[in-house]
């Protein structure tokens, strides 16, 4: 069984997200590709998300789009609030699942700051990573992460990504009751406004930090 991690934020799940699946399982004949809303990244600690059960619930509604896309609660949030460090999610699956091939799927930006991230090395030990390189986001040059020629067999770039969507944008697009047709899965969109999310009670627009790429 081939399956990738698609670890994130998910506030909200959107056309992007679903593209970059959508091409990682057909480039890689995956069997399932598991995505997985993070409890705390590390390095946004303190940071105001939406709750982890609203972003858990648009996951479910994008994953019913593909036979190949679950769901997984693999990196909800800890015990005392603690951060969530994907070598742990990688280590967990490993047991979970210990014939599989692991796969690990990822931004450019995300992967860039590869050497930030908990046991980076120990990272590229656990799976094989699919690195999306999106508008704005290349992937040209590996040298300044300094991995070995055994770890860089292991890192396979898709450099076909058109879709520049971002999350950032998006979240305040709907705070101001802009036009977000197609950017969504419908059922995700009906949610957003079934559950008055991204907005403040006093229909002011709430404030996310920014998707910035930190250590995971």
């Amino acid at each position: 069984m081939r399956i990738a991690l698609f670890g994130g934020t998910f506030d909200p799940p959107h056309r992007g997200h679903l593209g970059a699946a959508i091409l990682a399982a057909q480039a890689f004949h995956l069997d399932k590709v598991l995505f997985a809303p993070v409890g705390v990244q590390p390095l946004k600690e303190g940071r105001s998300t939406t709750p982890f059960a609203h972003r858990l619930a648009m996951v479910r509604l994008t994953c019913a789009v593909d036979t190949r896309f679950e769901p997984s609660m693999i990196d909800s949030p800890r015990p005392g609030g603690a951060p969530n460090y994907t070598v742990d999610t990688l280590a967990a699956l490993r047991q979970q699942f210990p014939s599989a091939t692991l796969f690990c799927l990822v931004g450019a930006d995300s992967f860039l700051s590869l050497p930030h991230w908990k046991e980076p090395h120990r990272l590229l030990a656990l799976a094989e990573w699919i690195v999306i390189s999106r508008p704005g986001s290349p992937l040209n040059d590996l040298t300044t992460l300094k991995l070995t020629p055994e770890e860089l067999r292991r890192v396979h770039c898709i450099e076909t990504m058109q879709d520049d969507v971002s999350a950032t944008g998006l979240r305040r697009r709907l705070a101001a009751g802009e036009d977000t047709s197609g950017l969504l899965p419908p059922a995700v969109a009906t949610y957003i406004r079934r559950h008055g999310l991204y907005r403040a009670a006093s229909g002011s627009i709430t404030e996310y930090p920014a998707e910035a790429a930190g250590e995971r």
